[in-house]
This record gives C-alpha cells, sequence and structure tokens, in this order.
C-alpha cells in the first residue's frame, strides 16, 4: 500500500494521508515529480514504459512518480529514479525547473502538483540496478530525436511542456 501527503491547491500540508488508487478528495491534491535527466552530451534519458504498465504501457517518458508521504519533493525525485532506471542522483545535481498544479488532463480528474526537475548526470544506467519492472528500456536521446518520438505519438502527451520549459 502506497501512503501520499495531502496538499491544499497552495501546497501547505493537510496533515491528511491519501492511499494510492483511491479517488482524492476534492480540493486536496498529491505531490507528483517529473526527473529530466540529462548528460553533458545535452542528451536526455528517455524511459519507455513497461508493456504491464496500467497507463500508456511502451510509451517513453522522463522517470516520473508519485511523492510518498513523508518525503520532499527532491527525495522523491531521486527515489524514483533508483527504482526506475536503476541511476543514483545526487541532490546538488537537480534543480526545481518548475511546478504547476493539474486538477483536469483530458477529462480525467488529477489533483496534483507536479515538480519538474532537471538533473545533470554522466554515470551508467544499468535497468538491472532498477528495484521496479516499470521501465522496458532506456535510451540517451536530443531534443531532436525527443521531438520525433512526441510526434509519431510514443511519447506521454502530458510531457510536451518539455519543448518550452526543460529543454527551451
Amino acid at each position: 500500500m502506497e501512503l501520499w501527503d495531502l496538499y491544499t491547491e497552495n501546497r501547505e500540508l493537510t496533515g491528511k494521508e491519501h492511499i494510492r488508487g483511491e479517488e482524492l478528495p476534492e480540493n486536496l491534491y498529491h505531490l507528483v515529480v517529473h526527473v529530466w535527466i540529462k548528460n553533458s552530451n545535452g542528451e536526455y534519458l528517455i524511459s519507455q514504459r513497461s508493456a504491464n504498465r496500467p497507463t500508456f504501457p511502451l510509451m517513453w517518458e522522463c522517470v516520473g512518480g508519485s511523492v510518498l508521504k513523508g518525503e520532499l519533493s527532491i527525495e522523491g525525485a531521486i527515489r524514483e529514479a533508483k527504482e526506475e532506471v536503476g541511476v543514483e542522483l545526487l541532490p546538488e545535481s537537480g534543480k526545481l525547473v518548475f511546478s504547476k498544479i493539474r486538477k483536469i488532463v483530458d477529462s480525467k480528474k488529477f489533483n496534483d502538483i507536479v515538480d519538474v526537475w532537471l538533473f545533470q548526470y554522466d554515470g551508467d544506467v544499468k535497468l538491472n540496478n532498477a528495484t521496479t519492472d516499470e521501465v522496458e528500456q532506456t535510451v540517451w536521446m536530443n531534443r531532436s530525436q525527443i521531438l520525433n518520438l512526441f510526434e509519431q505519438n510514443k511519447l506521454v502527451d502530458t510531457l510536451k511542456y518539455f519543448f518550452t520549459e526543460v529543454d527551451k
């Protein structure tokens, strides 16, 4: 069972917790991280979701997921990178690019606060170091390769902000 902290729209902790999979209460939000990992060649680590994922199977994306109860945003970002792609990021190598509140996306209730992180990383990526089976494979890609994925509808569409906010 995965527990999340609940926040107000102003990002104030409410002291309430939420069980993943249950309906989120009206006007309360949980924290989500998107983690873009960039190497010194200007390429980004893009991962393909496993075929067994309930949403967007075999689509491409950045690392990401829900921040757990008691975690800070950056701690969630670092944990998700380790879980999904087996990469150990250092807090000082990351910066918060932006945050946004998502209430409804494509007529589906999201009620989340998304923190988008950018980390510099030049180490190895070994999927066998990952602690979950959420990712099928990873590839380093430049902006035009990522745009090509997007144009072929192979990139999770909620990540289209990448082109205007992350790799400007």
